[in-house]
C-alpha cells in the first residue's frame, strides 16, 4: 500500500508535469521501484511516467543506465557521483523530459563508518542540462522508513525541477 499522503503529492506532480507537457523518468536502486509504483497508483499517470529503472545492483546501474563503471569503482554505488550518473542515464535511455535517481544503503546492514546505514543520494536531470543532487543521512529508522522518506524526498525534487521548466 502507498501512503496516502505520498499519493497527494504524487497526484500534484502528475498535475504540473500534464500541464507543462512533461514526462517522467525514475532510475532507483534502494528504493527497488516505489517512486515509479507510487506515481503509476494514480489512475492516468501514463500521460506522465514514461518509464522506471530498478537498478539495484551495480552491473544493471552500468548496462541500462550507462554509469561508468570507473565511477561506482572510485565513488561507489552510494555516492553524488553515482546518483547523477543515474539521472542523466535515465535521459540518455528515455525520451522523458526529467528523471529522478535513488542510491542509498536502506540497512539493517550493508553501512559502514563512511556510508552509514540511512545514507541516500538523490539526483534530478532535466533534458535542458538542469541537475540537482540531495544527500540524506536518515539515520537507521528502519529499512521501510528509509525507503518511504526517500520516496517523498524524490517526489519533492521532481516537483521542484518540473515547476522550474517552461511550459512546452
Amino acid at each position: 500500500m502507498v501512503d496516502e499522503e505520498l499519493l497527494v503529492e504524487a497526484r500534484a506532480l502528475l498535475d504540473l508535469c500534464r500541464a507543462k507537457k512533461l514526462t517522467l523518468a525514475t532510475a532507483e536502486s534502494c528504493t527497488g521501484g516505489l517512486v515509479a509504483a507510487t506515481l503509476t497508483e494514480i489512475p492516468g499517470s501514463s500521460d506522465v511516467v514514461e518509464r522506471g529503472f530498478v537498478t539495484y545492483s551495480n552491473a544493471a546501474k552500468t548496462a541500462m543506465l550507462g554509469v561508468p563503471a570507473d565511477v561506482i569503482a572510485r565513488f561507489g554505488a552510494v555516492s553524488r557521483e553515482t546518483a547523477e550518473a543515474m539521472a542523466q542515464g535515465a535521459l540518455a535511455h528515455s525520451p522523458a523530459d526529467l528523471a529522478v535517481s535513488i542510491t542509498g544503503i536502506a540497512g539493517p546492514g550493508g553501512g559502514s563508518l563512511g556510508k552509514p546505514v540511512g545514507l541516500v543520494h538523490f539526483a534530478a536531470a532535466a533534458r535542458g542540462g538542469a541537475l540537482m543532487h540531495y544527500e540524506s543521512r536518515y539515520g537507521d529508522i528502519g529499512r521501510a522508513q528509509v525507503r518511504q522518506v526517500s520516496v517523498k524526498q524524490a517526489l519533492d525534487m521532481l516537483s521542484a525541477l518540473a515547476q522550474a521548466q517552461p511550459t512546452r
